[in-house]
């Protein structure tokens, strides 16, 4: 593909009314929309309702219909909590969707804070971030799907891209197929259909790896993945981009520098000072912000 090729603009339906619809929605319709219950069994349920007093989660679990999980689950899309069943399909690294109470989740929350205070509330330039770290197993990917959880159950516009054309994840943490991705649509080989929306988390988009190709480095360097950046940085308003480990490939530096801003993970007992220091050197020189660091596995972020 030529450099001048024009992939872009991805013309994608960017009206992310999950939450605000779910939100005025009565627990009884979102019950019914989610195949809990009939119409029918709704009715039956709001009558008992109004004859025992009792709210129409209660009145339904009395009554035998509903579940204490089925009322859980409803109550979540209302408040525009992510909130998932285990059968949902989805990887158990997305334990801010699946334990969304537990304090690994909490201290995410307050990563979520900071970084919306130091990067993304700054405008529509600063609406992308890299996550990257030295070596592998640093929990890269298990960070950047969780906070994309948490920035869509905000309510924002939230895109995840694995820029990971080495050792992907994030087609199998979302339960995706992951066969075409990032690396076709960098080839000139797809387009906007390999955008895969997330119907059990509303306002959240994957676009997965796809294929590996033989030349990683080569494709992310292309004006073709600045372009993409550029572009999508105007459809959403979190973009998360999860890059491979730094010290074995260059291309966590490329997508950063696309990005302009990055996240460090590292990890406890895991990752290496000396090559922590010089990713961040390395990373200042490309003009890369670091806008924070997380100490994964240390039951804190920092």
């Amino acid at each position: 593909m030529s450099n001048n090729t024009q992939i872009l603009p991805l013309h994608r339906d960017l009206d992310v009314v999950g939450p605000a619809r779910e939100a005025s929605m009565p627990i009884g319709a979102l019950l019914v929309e989610a195949g809990r219950i009939t119409g029918d069994e709704a009715e039956k349920i709001h009558e008992y309702q109004k004859k025992v007093g009792l709210p129409f989660g209660e009145a339904g679990i009395s009554m035998g219909l509903l579940t204490d999980e089925d009322v859980r689950q409803a109550l979540a899309r209302q408040f525009g909590q992510a909130s998932i069943s285990p059968d949902a399909g989805l990887g158990k690294d997305l334990v801010a969707a699946y334990e969304p109470d537990s304090p690994a989740v909490e201290h995410l929350r307050s990563l979520r804070a900071q970084l919306m205070l130091r990067w993304f509330e700054n405008g529509s330039d600063q609406s992308a971030l890299a996550i990257v770290s030295p070596g592998s197993g640093e929990g890269r990917s298990y960070i950047t799907a969780n906070l994309a959880v948490l920035f869509s159950q905000m309510g924002k516009r939230t895109l995840v891209i694995d820029a990971d054309l080495r050792k992907p994840r994030q087609h199998r943490i979302f339960g995706l197929p992951g066969k075409v991705g990032l690396s076709a649509l960098l080839a000139g080989r797809a387009g906007a259909e390999v955008m895969c929306d997330i119907p059990q988390l509303p306002g959240l988009t994957v676009l997965p790896a796809g294929v590996l190709p033989p030349n990683p480095q080569e494709l992310l360097s292309r004006p073709a993945f600045q372009r993409l950046v550029q572009s999508l940085r105007g459809m959403y308003e979190v973009i998360l981009v999860d890059t491979p480990a730094a010290s074995a490939w260059a291309d966590a530096g490329t997508v950063a520098a696309r990005a302009g801003a990055a996240l460090m993970v590292t990890c406890r007992d895991r990752s290496s000072m000396p090559r922590v220091i010089k990713l961040s050197e390395d990373l200042r020189e490309f003009g890369v912000s670091v806008v924070g660091a997380v100490l994964n596995g240390a039951g804190a972020v920092a």
